[in-house]
């Protein structure tokens, strides 16, 4: 199986990459984030994109959602994994913690969501139920335990439309709404996914308490955000290429996982 991971704030590239190679891609969308980096791990062919530009120049709601995942379905990759740096709403979920997100809330506005849309398009609607996919989670989450790493198996995402950071009381609205983490990049990209039947997942790094929260109540130090992301990029580069290991072949998907 091949997969694709698009990286965000903190992983601009994977360094794990055996003969790395970038291919430019032009979609009916526009130009993606940028090349696409065709690889291998230990003879497993990858994927990796740069959500933000390989020089982090893009604004979360200046990213072409549907250009990138485009251009990862044209590549024919068999799923994709997003990583996210994100806050934490949830008390359990501070700093350095990662969580697999298995439902999101969209905040964001004026971003282009779909695919099914302009002259001659007919009108589609993809059931969107349970956004991430059970079969990518479960995989990801026996990466984690096989090299020993703990994710959090469950959280509600909330994404919203940036770039600044969100108030105190946007937070709480937050909470009351059941939200468990905070980011700004998960839509409409696992959508524009499933309207491409391309499997989705997200390993979500938590590099903060989020606005008015812990450590954050009275406000956020971006410069802490920085040295948390660093070192959980570590963990999270050594996740994902067992997870690609493992795509080499079959793997049983964990019970109970949607």
């Amino acid at each position: 199986m091949k997969f694709a991971i698009i990286g965000g704030s903190g992983l601009a590239r994977l360094a794990e990459l055996d003969n790395p190679r970038r291919q430019v891609v032009r979609t009916p969308w526009g130009d993606p984030s940028g090349p696409l980096t065709h690889g291998s791990i230990d003879g497993v062919d990858l994927v990796f994109l740069a959500r933000h530009g390989y020089g982090h120049t893009l604004a979360p709601h200046e990213i072409n959602y549907r250009a990138n995942l485009w251009a990862l379905h044209q590549a024919g990759v068999d799923g994709v994994v997003s990583v996210a740096t994100v806050g934490g709403i949830r008390e359990d979920f501070g700093p350095g913690a990662l969580v697999l997100p298995d439902q999101i809330i969209d905040y964001t506005t004026g971003r282009c969501c779909t695919f099914f849309e302009g002259p001659g398009q007919p009108v589609v609607h993809v059931d969107f139920t349970w956004p991430y996919d059970a079969g990518l989670r479960a995989r990801l989450a026996q990466a984690a335990a096989q090299i020993g790493e703990t994710l959090a198996d469950a959280g509600t995402y909330g994404c919203t439309q940036g770039p600044r950071l969100e108030t105190a009381a946007e937070i709480r609205r937050m909470q009351r709404d059941g939200c468990d983490l905070v980011g700004m990049t998960g839509m409409p990209e696992a959508a524009l996914a499933r309207e491409l039947e391309l499997p989705y997942a997200a390993l979500a790094v938590v590099a903060n308490h989020a606005a008015g929260l812990g450590d954050s109540s009275g406000a956020v130090s971006l410069d802490a955000i920085t040295a948390v992301v660093e070192q959980a990029m570590v963990r999270v580069r050594a996740i994902l290429a067992e997870f690609v290991r493992r795509g080499a072949a079959p793997q049983p998907w964990a019970p109970g996982w949607r």
